[in-house]
């Protein structure tokens, strides 16, 4: 399993965990660890780290995603699938040292498979002008 398919699936978890709204989250991840089959270390420590640390982080994640968004818009307003997107991309661009271009273009091409028309624009807007509010090179 490579980066991006491990990304992938943390993303997956994260948009489940939207829908579910559980406060169980090490039951969650084992379960969605189990049930996918995940073998490899590096997988479930990289799925473990970045649902725990979302959760940990999420004022602050939710903060700056609100920051960059239109005026007349609310967090509430974005769709789960974005919105996952966005709380995975920021987390590791703020919190992991992720290469902030490649934060970005992972979350674009999430979003190109599972968002909407306008989600690949919307995410890579919002994410730019993240990397930018925090001076980030």
């Amino acid at each position: 399993m490579d980066r991006t398919q491990i990304r992938e699936q943390a993303f997956k978890l994260i948009y489940s965990l939207e829908i579910q709204k559980t406060d169980k989250l090490k039951e969650a991840i084992d379960l969605f660890i189990e049930a996918n089959e995940i073998t490899s270390k590096k997988a479930i420590d990289y799925i473990e780290d970045a649902i725990l640390g979302i959760e940990d982080n999420k004022k602050e994640i939710d903060s700056k995603i609100e920051q960059n968004l239109k005026q007349e818009w609310k967090i509430e307003r974005i769709s789960k699938i974005d919105l996952s997107i966005l709380r995975l991309a920021i987390y590791e661009i703020l919190y992991k040292e992720v290469p902030f271009k490649v934060a970005i273009n992972e979350a674009v091409e999430l979003a190109k498979k599972y968002g909407e028309d306008a989600s690949k624009k919307f995410v890579n807007g919002i994410l730019a002008s993240v990397v930018k509010d925090n001076n980030i090179e």
